[in-house]
């Protein structure tokens, strides 16, 4: 497995694909949420197994990461911790001292098991049950 870093332009095809296959079809996020219009501010990450692209992820100008998806068929392998791991690592280049994400709750435990810990109280976001969590990056 590949873990490719970039910008829109340059993993957007592939990346919007398995976000729209996650987010919109099996999710059910409505399409005007799932494009938010911050995508070209974001540096982006794809996963890619065997040639194929699998899962993706983006970290926001401000240290926040968001869209983290990982197709199916690819699930149980990984995938979404090296896609988190590349994420909070490029966060730390840019020098941030913590990144922070808006967590579904059936994710909590995943993201935990990374360092990440939960704050505030459950909301919904896109009418899925979701907790802020943060992760400090201190050396």
């Amino acid at each position: 497995m590949e873990i490719r870093e970039g910008r829109w332009d340059e993993l957007g095809d592939e990346a919007s694909e398995i976000r729209r296959v996650v987010f919109i079809e099996e999710q059910r996020v409505p399409v005007e949420e799932e494009w938010d219009g911050r995508d070209d501010a974001c540096r982006h990450f794809l996963a890619v197994q065997d040639g194929t692209p699998v899962g993706t992820a983006r970290l926001l100008p401000d240290a926040h990461i968001g869209r983290v998806a990982v197709l199916a068929e690819a699930r149980g392998r990984g995938i979404g911790v090296a896609l988190m791991r590349a994420a909070i690592e490029a966060a730390r280049r840019d020098g941030h001292p913590r990144v922070e994400l808006a967590a579904q709750t059936h994710a909590l435990v995943f993201y935990e098991r990374l360092g990440f810990q939960a704050v505030g109280g459950e909301f919904l976001d896109a009418g899925i049950a979701h907790r802020s969590m943060h992760l400090a990056l201190g050396d």
